[in-house]
């Protein structure tokens, strides 16, 4: 039995939402599906439920959208419960000058200078629904929305808005490097232990559960 999930993620991400599905002849009812799979998976892996769906559904390219959040913690001290859950950033970050500079990503571009150069897309043209940073305390979150993303994308736009927020490129970086279509103009790769993959949405007529995850912090 294959399975495939919506998109992969780097060694060190996490996944509050990925889907995957897997076609089977077994006949069971969801709550045992979800029980069974989890009595076998490792203690950091959950399935949290289970649908039946059509035959020509498929988790990646069904999908509509998926939404990526990167965490990171802002202040002199360093994590340690969340170290491997959180980015760490000592330095005063601004949280509104990174919010304003992001806004320059929205809608549908030509997102090359953020894709690793291991990436295999087709085409690097992705379009951006939603994007915002955000402060709860000392923690930022930038949050992102769009129809696919590239391999490394997310950590490499969050990477260029770090260098933003502590003002070691200015707002306008953001457009700049963007439309230089250069990866090696970018910031330094921001690390994999801040990223989630949020949530993955499909069209309501597969009737999948929509994503609300918890919006609490750690502390």
């Amino acid at each position: 039995m294959s399975l495939t999930c919506a998109g992969r993620t780097d060694a060190g991400v996490h996944a509050q939402g990925q889907v995957a599905h897997f076609d089977t002849h077994a006949v069971r009812s969801l709550r045992s599906w979800v029980l069974g799979a989890n009595s076998e998976l490792p203690r950091d892996v959950s399935v949290s439920w289970a649908r039946v769906v059509p035959a020509h559904f498929h988790a990646r390219y069904c999908a509509e959208a998926r939404t990526y959040r990167y965490l990171i913690l802002n202040r002199i001290a360093r994590p340690a419960l969340h170290a491997s859950r959180a980015a760490w950033v000592h330095r005063p970050l601004n949280h509104e000058r990174m919010n304003a500079a992001a806004q320059a990503l929205l809608g549908e571009h030509d997102f090359s200078a953020f894709r690793s150069s291991e990436c295999q897309a087709k085409s690097p043209v992705r379009r951006m629904e939603q994007i915002s940073v955000a402060r709860i305390g000392d923690w930022i979150i930038i949050e992102a929305t769009a129809n696919a993303f590239l391999h490394h994308m997310m950590r490499n736009i969050a990477g260029l808005l770090i260098a933003i927020g502590t003002a070691d490129a200015s707002a306008a970086r953001a457009r700049d490097v963007l439309e230089g279509r250069d990866r090696t103009r970018n910031a330094a790769t921001a690390p994999a232990a801040g990223l989630y993959l949020r949530a993955v949405r499909y069209p309501a007529a597969f009737g999948l559960p929509v994503a609300r995850l918890p919006e609490v912090l750690p502390a």
